[in-house]
């Protein structure tokens, strides 16, 4: 288990479960991708909040799921926070009809796979990305 992934909420109370299975695996996510963790934060938040951090910090006048902020030396360890909108995780389970556990994880893997360094402005860096959130997905879903 890494202690260096911390999970907090901003302006809701989101109950996150399996916590220390969800550290373990990031942290091993992080290992197979040839990182370690020195400090990394999951906030859970509403729409409007990140909503109001799209649109300050980004530009973008958008809702969004998740924002990541690299706040480390790219060279060194991983330092990072992941912003995540518990709202839009609902929505959009239900318009991809899984599970919010399931659109839940792959967010945050997606987080985790940014501070990596994989993009998803393009075509090809999406089709990479989601190539590597089904590839963890399946993974964390084999340790059941």
């Amino acid at each position: 288990m890494s202690p260096n992934i911390h999970f907090s909420n901003a302006d809701i109370s989101y109950k996150l479960r399996d916590k220390r299975r969800l550290r373990a695996f990031i942290s091993s996510l992080f290992q197979q991708e040839g990182y370690v963790v020195a400090e990394l934060i999951y906030v859970f938040c509403s729409d409007e909040f990140l909503l109001d951090m799209n649109t300050r910090f980004l530009k973008h006048d958008y809702f969004t799921d998740i924002i990541t902020f690299n706040l480390g030396d790219p060279a060194g360890d991983i330092v990072g926070e992941v912003y995540i909108s518990v709202d839009r995780i609902k929505a959009n389970a239900k318009d991809y009809d899984v599970s919010q556990e399931e659109e839940l994880r792959r967010v945050m893997f997606h987080g985790a796979l940014h501070l990596c360094g994989y993009g998803d402005l393009t075509k090809r860096q999406k089709e990479v990305m989601r190539s590597k959130e089904d590839k963890y997905l399946e993974l964390y879903a084999s340790e059941l």
